[in-house]
C-alpha cells in the first residue's frame, strides 16, 4: 500500500486526556480516532491489526472444534428477562425501546440468545457436543470508560460457546480452550498468566482468566514465588494457620471513644494494634442483611461472601440501612447483644482473637477484652478476608506475590444456569430430557491491540510482533524527487509484494525526519530506506526491535527479510 492513499494520520503531541502508553500511542501512529467516550473508529491501521488478531483467534477456535457463526447485536428484553439477568446484570447492560415501546437490549454478552437458538435447533444427545462462537461488536454501559481500548464502551469481542450431555464433555472442551487460549496469547507474544477468577455476572462455576502483565492492568494477580499457581487476588482462598495469643481473656468493659470510628483511630485512641480490633460491616446479602467480622489489618473479600451464600449480589449496606437493621451509626457497629437482629459471620482469624476491641452499637462508644466464643455468637466462620503479600501460597507451594494484570480472555464453565432457567433441554439415550450443560469463552479482540502495544513499545513508538504487524515492511525513500531514489524504492516495493510480504510504501512528499519518526512511531518490523546509494543498488534495513541497521544490496533483501 501507497502510504499517500491510504488514512494514517500521525500526530506529534501525545493527546491531553490519554492516560497510558497504549491510548496514547494508538492514537498519534493513526491506529484509532475517538468518536465519543468509550468508542473509537478503527482507521485503516488498527484495521490491519485487528484482522491479524481475528485470523490466530479463529484458527485456534477451529482447531479446538468450534463453528463460527453470527448472532444479532440487538436482544428482545424478554430472552434476559426469561434468564433473570435483565435486572440482576446491573447499569452497564444498554437497554433501549422501539417505536412500539418493545424493550431491548445491545449485546453486552451472548448467552441468552445462543441458549435460545440450541434450545430450538438441537433436540438430541446425538447432536452434542456442540461448540459455536462468533466475532461481533459487544456494548457496555461503563461508568468510566478508561484507557482508550482497554475499557470501553463498544468494543468487539470473540465470544464462545458450547453445548454437552454430561459433565465430562464439558470438562473435556474447557481444557480445549483452556490450551486455545493459551495458544492464541503465546501466538500473539505476549506475556500472560491463566489465572483462577470469579465468573461476576455470567454465572456458573470453574473458571479462569487469562491475564496480561501490565503495571497498568486494573486486576491483581496473585502468584506464588515456587510453583504455577495462580489466581485473581478475590478467588485466592487463606490458608494462614491462626494461632490464639498466649494471654488470660480480661473481663467484658464498654469504654468510651469519642469521635473515633475507623480503625485506626480507635486502634490509636485505645493504644491497641489493628491486629487487636474487630472490624464489623453490614452486607446485604441478596434480600437478607448479614453483619461480617473481620480482624482490622484485614480487608473483607465480597467475592468470597458471594459465593459462601451462593448470592447473586453483595452490597455493603447503607447508612440508612445500618440504622434499620442495628440501630446505630456505621463507626458503631458491633457483634454483641445483636441477638436475633442480624446473622453474624466471622473470618477465620477473629476465631483466634483474645481481649479485642469491637463497636458497642452505641455512639461514641466501644467494648474492649472482646473474646468472640464468650461474648458473641458467630452463625459460621470461613475464609472471609483478600489474600496478601507474603501469605502461604494455596497450593502449599511457596509465598503469595502480587502483580498487575489486564484480563484479555476468560473461561467459565456454566453449568445449566442458562439451560434450567431458559428450558434448554435434549433427550438423552433413554429419551428423557435433561437440561444442557454449558460452556462460555470470552476474548475481548480490541482489547489485545491495547495489551499488545503496553508490552511492545519503546520512547519512539509501537513495536509490533511479526504475528499481528499491520504490514511486514516499511519501505521509505528518502526523497522521493530524486529519480533513482523512486525508481528503486518502486522497484523494492514491487518485488517485496510478489514474495508475498505486506509492505507500506511512503512516498509522501516529507522531510526524511518526518518519514523516519513516522515509520518508528507506526512500528513495521522492518524499515528499509532508499537514500543515497541507491545507484549502486544498496539499502539501509533497519530491524525496529533491535535497532540494528546493516546496509545491504537489493538482490540480497528478499533473502536478508525472509531469514528473520
Amino acid at each position: 500500500m501507497k502510504q499517500s492513499m491510504t488514512l494514517i494520520p500521525t500526530l506529534r503531541e501525545t493527546p491531553s486526556d490519554t492516560e497510558v502508553k497504549s491510548h496514547q500511542l494508538l492514537l498519534r501512529a493513526g491506529y484509532i480516532r475517538q468518536n465519543t467516550s468509550g468508542i473509537y473508529s478503527f482507521l485503516p491501521l488498527g484495521k490491519k491489526v485487528l484482522k491479524k488478531v481475528e485470523e490466530i483467534v479463529r484458527e485456534e477456535m477451529d482447531n479446538a472444534g468450534a463453528v463460527e457463526l453470527l448472532m444479532p447485536a440487538m436482544q428482545a428484553a424478554e430472552l434476559w428477562k426469561e434468564s433473570g439477568r435483565w435486572y440482576s446484570y446491573g447499569p452497564e447492560l444498554m437497554r433501549l425501546k422501539d417505536r412500539h415501546d418493545r424493550e431491548f437490549a445491545l449485546g453486552a454478552t451472548h448467552e441468552e440468545v445462543i441458549t435460545t437458538l440450541v434450545r430450538d435447533e438441537v433436540k438430541s444427545y446425538k447432536k452434542l457436543p456442540l461448540s459455536l462462537y462468533q466475532i461481533q461488536t459487544k456494548f457496555r454501559d461503563e461508568l468510566r470508560p478508561r484507557f482508550g481500548l482497554l475499557r470501553g464502551r463498544e468494543f468487539l469481542m470473540k465470544d464462545a460457546y458450547s453445548f454437552h450431555a454430561n459433565q465430562e464433555s464439558l470438562d473435556e472442551t474447557y481444557n480445549k480452550m483452556f490450551t486455545a487460549y493459551s495458544n492464541i496469547f503465546t501466538r500473539l507474544g505476549l506475556n500472560f498468566r491463566a489465572v483462577i477468577a470469579d465468573s461476576g455476572a455470567m454465572g456458573g462455576k470453574d473458571t479462569h482468566e487469562f491475564m496480561v502483565l501490565s503495571e497498568i492492568g486494573e486486576d491483581t494477580i496473585a502468584y506464588s514465588t515456587e510453583s504455577t499457581y495462580a489466581a485473581n487476588v478475590e478467588m485466592a482462598p487463606c490458608l494462614v494457620a491462626y494461632e490464639k495469643k498466649a494471654e488470660k481473656a480480661l473481663e467484658l468493659e464498654k469504654v468510651e471513644t469519642p469521635n473515633q470510628k475507623t480503625i485506626g483511630e480507635v486502634a490509636d485512641f485505645l493504644n491497641k494494634e489493628k491486629t487487636d480490633i474487630i472490624k464489623s460491616i453490614v452486607f446485604k446479602v441478596d434480600e437478607k442483611y448479614i453483619l461480617v467480622l473481620i480482624r482490622g489489618d484485614h480487608e473483607i473479600n465480597d467475592i468470597k461472601i458471594k459465593n459462601l451464600y451462593q448470592a447473586s449480589v453483595v452490597e455493603i449496606a447503607t447508612p440508612e440501612e445500618v440504622q434499620k437493621v442495628i440501630g446505630c451509626s456505621i463507626g458503631s457497629i458491633g457483634p454483641i447483644a445483636l441477638y436475633d437482629k442480624v446473622e453474624v459471620v466471622a473470618d477465620s482469624a477473629v476465631e483466634f482473637m483474645v481481649n479485642a476491641v469491637c463497636g458497642a452499637n452505641e455512639e461514641g462508644h466501644h467494648y474492649q477484652n472482646v473474646s468472640p466464643s464468650r461474648d458473641f455468637e458467630v452463625a459460621q466462620y470461613a475464609d472471609l478476608r483478600f489474600i496478601e503479600e507474603g501469605d502461604l501460597s494455596p497450593d502449599g507451594k511457596g509465598i503469595i506475590k502480587f502483580a498487575k494484570g489486564i484480563e484479555v480472555g476468560h473461561i467459565f464453565k456454566l453449568g445449566t444456569r442458562y439451560s434450567e432457567a431458559m428450558g434448554a433441554t435434549f433427550l438423552d439415550e433413554n429419551g428423557r430430557a435433561k437440561p444442557m450443560i454449558m460452556g462460555c469463552y470470552g476474548i475481548g479482540v480490541s482489547r489485545v491491540l491495547a495489551a499488545v502495544v503496553e508490552q511492545y513499545h519503546d520512547e519512539n513508538g509501537i513495536v509490533w510482533p511479526n504475528a499481528i504487524t499491520p504490514y511486514d515492511v516499511h519501505v521509505i525513500p528518502v526523497n522521493i524527487k530524486n529519480d533513482a531514489q523512486a525508481a528503486l524504492a518502486e522497484k523494492i516495493y514491487n518485488n517485496l509484494k510478489n514474495a508475498r510480504l505486506d509492505v507500506l510504501f511512503d512516498d509522501r512528499q516529507e522531510r526524511p525526519g518526518v518519514k523516519f519518526a513516522d515509520a518508528d512511531l507506526i512500528g513495521l518490523p522492518v524499515r528499509v530506506t532508499v537514500g543515497k546509494r541507491a545507484d549502486e543498488g544498496i539499502v539501509e534495513v533497519k530491524w525496529r526491535d533491535s535497532g540494528e541497521l546493516e546496509e545491504i544490496s537489493v538482490e540480497e533483501l528478499i533473502q536478508t527479510l525472509q531469514k528473520k
